[in-house]
């Protein structure tokens, strides 16, 4: 990846007419998300070269906090990082060499497998009882309520996202800082940054304005209720911002004004497994590549993402893209509304992006008209021309999104796309075949 090219691409401003066009593009497809997700607030932020270009709330003010779950992992790699930068830290180094308390089997795993979720940890609670639920009290509670359970696979070995991880990197920043991590986060980030609008933690966001969240049971919004994280959760869930703070904290990383642009050059590199597949994190960001672009951001679940892009070979624009929303009906991945603009901005530069809107129209209509069936299907056949493998990729991860948000049925007509163009891939007829038995079952 190229951070110099990145950050020397930051600083130029787009034409006032291709701005209206593009704002003009951005609201429809939010508008069109909003309807076909049945999403009640989202808030839409993109800057192009640091600039803001278009910014958009709907269903919310524009100052109201929306919670932003594991986003809040972003602020804790950066400590990490500037640590790293610093030369206090080594993430090669076994955890040990730093938290001498941690439990004995931990204490061999090198930071950087914490970081990048390839530890092994098992979670501190159990999945599906958030509702609730009890936590331990402190982080040294935590720690020796799981010190005799097994890791989930060898360090190094695969990829398993757990809140653990983050955790244990809280108590290494509170160990080389004396602070507790809310205090650093706000010292070193949130105050330096001037981010007015910006908590840590439900207590300090609940005395100021904030989106009611929902979530999707059977296709309608339900209100979903905030869990009550313990205090050393900070780190890892409990972040409530706006678009335009967490914008501008994207925007100061991007620009090398919290982590140097050599470290972000050295640590945004997506970690190797010992099988040679990439673990798709680098340093605590997810990690990828969009065609040509590089890209780097992170989740919160299905409500909201957060994604920097900049062309690998420094030729180009480079975006800063925020998606929030407050849930929505359908449940609809995160990462499909971030590429839905993706789609907007510049469908030649993303075309697989711009793909997976197409087709998702086409499956989320009863009936889709001839003409748009085979102008669909002559792009298709284009693009398979060019990279056959990534657009096969593509078109399934549409299909398995469109299970899980809009049913089997809408799933099928995109799976039977695939089969069509690649007759001979396993991949894509045990897609459809799964795809067709969810339609039949009741």
């Amino acid at each position: 990846m190229r951070l110099r090219s990145m950050a020397l691409a930051f600083g130029l401003f787009a034409s006032s007419a291709h701005a209206g066009e593009l704002d003009r593009a951005l609201e429809q497809k939010m508008a069109a998300n909003a309807q076909r997700y049945v999403i009640a607030s989202q808030a839409v932020l993109v800057a192009r070269n640091g600039e803001v270009v278009f910014r958009n709330v709907a269903g919310a003010r524009r100052d109201d906090l929306f919670p932003v779950y594991s986003v809040s992992k972003l602020l804790a790699s950066v400590l990490v990082m500037q640590l790293v930068e610093a030369g206090q830290l080594d993430l090669d180094q076994p955890a040990g060499a730093y938290l001498p308390g941690l439990p004995l089997r931990w204490q061999q795993i090198a930071l950087r497998y914490f970081l990048n979720h390839t530890s092994g940890l098992p979670e501190y609670f159990a999945p599906g009882s958030l509702s609730g639920a009890s936590f331990a009290p402190t982080l040294p509670a935590v720690f020796a309520a799981l010190a005799d359970q097994p890791l989930l696979f060898d360090p190094g070995t695969a990829t398993r996202y757990t809140q653990t991880n983050f955790l244990v990197l809280e108590a290494l920043l509170e160990a080389r800082y004396g602070k507790p991590y809310t205090q650093l986060a706000n010292e070193r980030i949130i105050n330096k940054l001037g981010l007015k609008n910006t908590y840590l933690g439900l207590a300090s966001a609940s005395r100021h304005g904030m989106v009611r969240s929902f979530i999707g049971k059977n296709g309608k919004l339900q209100a979903d209720p905030a869990v009550q994280w313990p205090e050393y959760a900070n780190a890892h869930a409990e972040l409530f911002t706006t678009v335009d703070d967490l914008a501008a904290f994207l925007t100061a990383v991007a620009r090398g004004e919290l982590v140097g642009k050599d470290t972000l050059h050295k640590l945004w590199q997506a970690q190797k497994l010992a099988n040679g597949q990439d673990g798709g994190f680098a340093a605590g960001w997810e990690a990828g590549k969009s065609g040509a672009d590089d890209f780097v951001g992170h989740d919160g679940g299905t409500k909201v993402r957060v994604r920097l892009l900049w062309p690998a070979n420094g030729n180009g624009d480079s975006y800063a893209i925020v998606y929030l929303t407050n849930g929505s009906a359908q449940n609809v991945w995160s990462r499909t509304l971030v590429e839905s603009l993706m789609a907007a901005i510049d469908p030649a530069r993303f075309p697989l992006e711009a793909v997976s809107e197409q087709l998702i129209d086409y499956a989320s209509r009863p009936v889709a008209a001839p003409a748009q069936t085979q102008a669909l299907w002559q792009q298709l056949q284009t693009l398979a021309a060019r990279d056959g493998a990534a657009l096969e990729r593509r078109i399934n991860e549409t299909g398995y999104a469109m299970l899980e948000t809009r049913g089997a049925a809408a799933a099928v007509k995109v799976f039977e796309l695939n089969t069509r163009l690649f007759p001979q891939s396993g991949t894509a007829r045990d897609s459809l075949a799964q795809a067709q038995a969810a339609a039949k079952s009741p």
